[in-house]
């Protein structure tokens, strides 16, 4: 009997310990008003951020820039889970959202 209450005892502090690995590893989403975009441009112009122009340069959802590309923390109007993540830029007069750790592009306007 008392090592079926200590099996019992492993097992339940087992499962406990996988949901909050489980809680620690879930992921915030995040979602992007159409409107940013715009913000994001007036922002820029407003802080004198240089736009980057470079037709080579293709930008889509999932690419990682490259560490050349200059990117900028969201205008403080942005309001979203995480700020921080988050920086932007502007490319070919797209708005861009970038991962800061990851450096892929997450929204283009």
């Amino acid at each position: 009997m008392k090592k079926t209450i200590m099996a019992a005892a492993f097992a339940a502090a087992l499962a406990s310990s996988m949901g909050i690995a489980n809680a620690q590893t879930a992921t915030t989403t995040t979602t992007w008003s159409n409107e940013y975009g715009q913000v994001m441009q007036t922002y820029s112009t407003s802080q004198k951020y240089a736009p980057i122009n470079d037709p080579a340069l293709v930008v889509n959802e999932g690419v990682v820039l490259p560490g050349t590309v200059q990117v900028h923390p969201l205008p403080p109007t942005i309001t979203i889970d995480q700020p921080n993540r988050y920086s932007y830029t502007i490319i070919n007069q797209k708005p861009v959202v970038v991962d800061r750790e990851t450096r892929r592009v997450i929204r283009v306007w």
